[in-house]
């Protein structure tokens, strides 16, 4: 059933990177907010290995640019709840899942969410790091959706969870103004692409909303300033203009 974007309830984002919230959700984040929903964001890393080889600043600046950025960014979306994992750029696959699955699972008994949003097992792109934090993010879920609370309150209900994926006709757009491969971290991979009759949301926000998620993004500008001169403002927006996700099946992360 094709959920109104406008009725998700309190919305869990979990996501790897910094940016990676504002571009499959950024909208959906703010269209619940002006609702008067609770909207919390997680991410894992704080992105530091997302720079040029020859970037000049340390590790440790490079956390502290995609922080200020990533901050700046939700205070367009209006996400006043924020957390960090903490954990190291491109190591995400390496960590036993133990243990960030246990922290996702205390949150979601904290927060209670209604609708959970994170990557497919696909992760999108092959990152790894996609990758690890949708295997995490489907056991929490799982997890809380099988038991109690932490508390031994029982949960209402178990959160709805979503993956973010694109469909082929989104593919090919973009495919014309960048080479998918480009984009895709495992050679002969191409994007995840789902049905419209197969999506859960198919969110395309009005003119107004668009335009404060492209602002939200380009306040991440050492991430989406390369890609927003090579696309150009009217692609950029094109592309950006909708957000796909489908519900997550027993099939997935099995």
């Amino acid at each position: 059933m094709r959920l109104d974007a406008h009725e998700l309830g309190t919305v869990l984002g979990i996501w790897a990177h910094p940016d990676d919230e504002a571009y499959l959700s950024g909208a959906l984040m703010a269209a619940s907010v002006d609702d008067g929903r609770r909207v919390v964001c997680v991410t894992a890393t704080k992105g530091e290995a997302g720079f040029p080889d020859d970037d000049g600043r340390t590790a440790d600046e490079r956390r502290m640019l995609r922080v200020t950025e990533c901050a700046a960014s939700m205070e367009i979306l209006g996400v006043a709840e924020h957390h960090w994992l903490g954990y190291s750029d491109g190591g995400c696959h390496l960590i036993d899942p133990a243990v960030p699955v246990a922290k996702l699972a205390a949150l979601i008994d904290e927060i209670r969410p209604d609708t959970v949003l994170t990557f497919g097992p696909d992760g999108m792109t092959g990152h790894d790091d996609h990758m690890a934090v949708s295997r995490w993010a489907t056991l929490a879920v799982r997890r809380t959706a099988a038991t109690s609370t932490s508390d031994g309150t029982p949960h209402r209900t178990p959160p709805r969870l979503l993956y973010a994926t694109k469909t082929q006709d989104w593919n090919e757009r973009f495919g014309a103004h960048i080479a998918l491969d480009a984009i895709m971290m495992v050679e002969g991979m191409t994007p995840p692409a789902v049905e419209p009759e197969q999506l859960a949301i198919w969110f395309r926000p009005d003119t107004a909303l668009l335009d404060r998620k492209v602002r939200a993004l380009r306040a991440q500008s050492s991430q989406v300033d390369p890609l927003y001169r090579a696309l150009g403002d009217a692609a950029f927006h094109d592309l950006t203009a909708e957000e796909f996700f489908r519900d997550a099946s027993f099939e997935d992360w099995r």
